[in-house]
């Protein structure tokens, strides 16, 4: 089998928010077509305009190659050996960032490829099986952020919302201070404490709580003084408290704080990550299935985690193909204790509501492992050309 070509389909949510501080209103898909007629899918959470341009700009030399051209004529059924090349070709404008998220969209596709392929699914190429169900948790971002009090309560809705559909564990994005807060929201750190003893009390004792509070403060002593409020309230971890670069500060912090710490979502390679685990010292890494580098880099992650001792809870804001990614990573990491998942019932983006067809569906907050063939996933074809056609229109 070879791989005979790569379309790329950027899409946009045509009701997005600039405002919104939500990856999830666009997105590249790609689809890596073979000479046996077998098609995969993937997508990475990044700028879908970016993504494409880093998948067709072609090559200039030998250390600077095009992830699209370079793909045509390899072996789809080794996954492994096709990103080790491409990720050594592309090393002069790649190495980490968008080339390497872009990477993890066609990685995505191979595994998809390799599974259809086989008939099974891509989980059981992957490795032995380490649960029999597993967890996803629910991410909650409501767009009611005109106030305070309308998010606050919004999100306190949210959590019990999805305690009634099922779930066990949810994670509050509480974005309401530093660089990304949420749709125009500016709030004092000390407020912060009301949402989570809000969420307690309506989940009660025995209900997973996250924090997602994205990159914001700009010191340990800041962070620690909020984390420390928490405590009484039995958080699971806290996500993203510093800036991503700040290791000396993550290493300090996970010291000192009474509840984990999480990062990793914007990371791209194991090598990133050895940084944030052994330098960092976080508690939980975070590894998003395509910008890390696709199924198998996230899969080298894993394993580093657990020669350290360290959890894995990956990010995953995008669509259903990267929640059936991540379903099937998970189903072989025994150090994985949840995923995060966006249910489309409560997804505000379309995009994550309409273009991925049959979700796994959750079942007393669970998911069993998946049983069709590769990532088994399908596209809603109709919704994919309306969300292309809303992309075209919004170029200039």
């Amino acid at each position: 089998m070879r791989i005979t070509g790569v379309t790329c389909h950027v899409l946009l949510d045509p009701g997005y928010e600039r405002d919104a501080t939500s990856s999830n209103q666009d997105d590249i898909v790609v689809e890596v077509h073979t000479d046996e007629g077998i098609t995969g899918i993937g997508e990475t959470d990044l700028n879908a305009w970016v993504a494409r341009a880093c998948i067709e700009a072609p090559g200039m030399h030998t250390m600077d190659l095009g992830l699209g051209e370079t793909l045509v004529g390899m072996d789809p059924l080794d996954p492994v050996a096709v990103w080790d090349s491409l990720y050594v070709g592309t090393a002069m404008t790649g190495r980490r960032g968008a080339v390497v998220h872009a990477l993890g969209a066609l990685d995505m596709a191979l595994w998809d490829i390799c599974g259809k392929a086989a008939g099974v699914p891509t989980w059981q190429l992957l490795g032995e099986p380490a649960h029999d169900f597993f967890a996803p948790y629910a991410s909650l971002l409501p767009n009611r952020g005109d106030s305070w009090d309308d998010f606050s309560q919004a999100l306190v809705d949210q959590a019990a919302w999805a305690q009634r559909l099922g779930f066990r564990a949810a994670k509050l994005e509480i974005l309401v201070t530093g660089p990304y807060a949420h749709s125009g929201l500016r709030e004092p750190d000390e407020r912060m404490v009301e949402i989570v003893a809000g969420v307690r009390r309506a989940v009660g004792p025995d209900f997973t709580i996250m924090v997602d509070v994205a990159y914001a403060w700009e010191s340990v002593e800041r962070a620690l003084a909020v984390i420390e409020s928490w405590a009484e309230y039995d958080i699971f971890f806290v996500e993203t408290p510093l800036w991503a670069d700040d290791l000396e500060g993550y290493a300090e912090l996970a010291r000192r704080s009474p509840i984990k710490i999480a990062a990793g979502e914007w990371l791209a390679t194991r090598y990133e990550f050895l940084d944030l685990m052994d330098r960092g010292l976080i508690d939980v890494a975070q590894p998003d299935v395509g910008r890390v580098g696709g199924l198998t880099e996230a899969r080298r992650v894993c394993d580093l985690a657990a020669e350290r001792g360290r959890l894995v809870v990956p990010h995953g804001w995008k669509t259903g193909i990267t929640i059936a990614a991540t379903a099937h990573l998970a189903a072989v990491t025994p150090h994985m204790p949840f995923f995060e998942f966006v249910p489309q019932s409560v997804a505000e983006s379309a995009l994550r509501r309409e273009l991925v067809v049959d979700e796994l569906e959750l079942v007393d907050g669970l998911l069993a492992l998946p049983q069709k063939p590769g990532l088994g996933i399908e596209l809603n074809r109709e919704a994919l050309e309306r969300f292309e056609e809303a992309a075209r229109k919004r170029q200039p």
